[in-house]
């Protein structure tokens, strides 16, 4: 399989990216900006929230990259 090119540069996106709003069961969280130690360009967001199982609350860690495809390889700005 081809790998995907990724549309923007490292400048681009740190100058234009912004956090993106995620919801988890209706409770609205923000994704930062991120640059990975991998290279790769993305965001990021960790927190913790409760869950329903059943008739019981049970507390849930959340740890969720969102990576764009191809950045991995753009070359450093």
């Amino acid at each position: 399989m081809a790998k995907s090119s990724c549309s923007v540069t490292r400048a681009e996106f740190t100058e234009k990216a912004t956090p993106v709003e995620v919801v988890i069961n209706g409770i609205p969280m923000t994704a930062d900006v991120k640059e990975f130690s991998t290279g790769s360009l993305g965001w990021y967001l960790t927190g913790k929230t409760n869950l329903k199982v059943g008739e019981k609350t049970v507390s849930v860690q959340i740890g969720m990259n969102l990576t764009i495809v191809g950045s991995k390889e753009l070359p450093p700005e």
